[in-house]
């Protein structure tokens, strides 16, 4: 795969927000359609959709495709007071392209269509039955859809083990899928739970993650791939069947935000948050498209993805989040990378940033956690614009994975402001120091550059600061490996 550029994750410029990724490709071009959040957002899914695509020989190759669908095109949303919810596009029977959303709170499924995968999109009509009426019984929500010559399946679906507002009744069965008639909004069968939630899971593979949110749907090779959000939240699971209808058998986790589960691992990497992603095939290689979460909230979602494999009975080993993402490997010595690539990122303390108004969960971090931000300005593509704040004593944060052949003069040059202290550098492992560089307190930006002992092949990179006072903290921008 030939590539303008080195890519990392998130994939996207660092000023965008694109969560919620469903990937595409069509006509030879990847697509992904996501909610928009806004940095520093209140709440999710603030923004209209924008478009986004890039050529699958080229996947550095990213353009922006502007404004594709506006909240107030919406008929039940004139002025703007709904949120567009995560979307899912398919290609219909006709070549048009339909755009399926969902307003917050509403309970209704929405279509769009256009001509071209990056529309513009004009509203199209309410997912309904002939006689304009709606499936009772569960929450249409984030829609999923799938087109093909046996027909036109949309899932959908919310499963909390909470009661919002106006929700107290609302029954939550699980994961749901109706068929379209070919005009691709009016219902022709009724709904069919695909995928168990928390409240019906009974004695079931599904049992320990139960369906939660987030919807996904692929077939590949004649298996039909279901991901979604458990209700641990911030995994995406998968579940497999011969038949679009099911029914579907749970089979695994495919990734965490916070590598929980990872090879064991119970203590998470990041900040978690909820998750919500898709799988594509890009030529011969399968990814899992999935975000991350910035600025300590919940609101401002990033798109990352990883490389993912699929054996021939379809089951797929959970994967690990990464700095390298939709790059061919481990990324290059000789440039300057942004601290916003960091997938490692750790206070003295982790906890989980859960779904505001979930019991037992805050959507406040810890006063020591570190977390990616970005300062008011216009030089958007600075790195010295977009950093990672707040690292206090004994934050640890990471790139995975570095190509140390590529290193020629074992320099490692970092842009730090803040406090006094001193920085381990660390290959392969937070425990293993290889080399310790002394800073002095400065309130502007400044490099510090170290030696580090040559090594080789690809390996992780950790940092681990230590304050001298004992309180304050860093801000780390950039750092340059050569």
């Amino acid at each position: 795969m030939q590539k303008t550029k080195t890519v990392v994750n998130p994939y996207l410029p660092l000023w965008e927000y694109v969560p919620d990724a469903e990937p595409h490709v069509f006509e030879g071009r990847l697509y992904v359609f996501g909610s928009h959040d806004k940095k520093d957002g209140t709440t999710f899914c603030e923004e209209d959709y924008v478009g986004w695509s890039a050529p699958i020989e080229d996947l550095s190759d990213w353009r922006y495709e502007g404004v594709i669908y506006r909240k107030t095109q919406d008929p039940l949303n004139r002025n703007g007071e709904h949120a567009l919810y995560a979307p899912d596009v398919a290609q219909g029977p006709d070549g048009r392209y339909y755009l399926y959303y969902g307003l917050d709170f509403t309970s209704i499924i929405s279509v769009a269509v256009s001509d071209s995968p990056v529309g513009p999109y004009e509203f199209h009509g309410h997912v309904s039955y002939a006689d304009g009426s709606y499936p009772q019984g569960s929450r249409m929500f984030d829609p999923a859809i799938l087109c093909e010559e046996s027909g036109n399946y949309l899932y959908y679906g919310f499963c909390p083990t909470w009661r919002f507002p106006g929700m107290e009744t609302t029954p939550f069965p699980g994961a749901m899928m109706v068929e379209l008639e070919n005009d691709m909004h009016t219902i022709k069968t009724e709904p069919i739970c695909v995928a168990d939630g928390a409240e019906s899971v009974r004695n079931t593979a599904f049992k320990e993650h139960p369906f939660f949110e987030a919807s996904s749907i692929r077939n590949f090779n004649g298996i039909y791939y279901f991901v979604y959000s458990s209700i641990q939240s911030h995994e995406l699971c998968y579940a497999t069947s011969d038949s679009p209808k099911g029914p579907f058998e749970y089979r695994g986790v495919i990734i965490s935000n916070g590598d929980v589960g990872y090879r064991g691992n119970t203590v998470p990497v990041n900040y978690m948050g909820n998750n919500h992603g898709g799988i594509e095939r890009i030529k011969d290689q399968y990814y899992i498209f999935y975000h991350r979460h910035t600025h300590g909230t919940q609101f401002s979602r990033q798109g990352c993805a990883e490389k993912i494999s699929i054996s021939e009975d379809g089951w797929i080993p959970q994967v690990e989040i990464t700095s390298c993402g939709l790059n061919d490997g481990p990324l290059p010595a000789g440039i300057p990378y942004s601290s916003c690539i960091l997938c490692h990122l750790t206070g003295p303390v982790q906890k989980e940033v859960g779904m505001v108004g979930e019991e037992g969960h805050s959507n406040e971090l810890p006063e020591n956690a570190p977390y990616i931000t970005e300062e008011a300005g216009e030089q958007r593509e600075s790195h010295e614009y977009h950093y990672v704040k707040n690292l206090c004593e004994g934050a640890v944060w990471g790139c995975k994975y570095m190509d140390f052949d590529t290193v020629i003069s074992s320099q490692l040059t970092l842009t730090l402001r803040g406090a006094a202290g001193s920085i381990d550098i660390c290959i392969s492992s937070p425990e293993n120091t290889v080399a310790v560089l002394e800073m002095a307190e400065a309130d502007a930006w400044t490099k510090h550059t170290v030696k580090i002992p040559k090594t080789s092949g690809a390996q992780a990179l950790y940092l681990v600061f230590h304050n001298r006072e004992k309180d304050g903290a860093i801000d780390f921008a950039e750092f340059f490996l050569e």
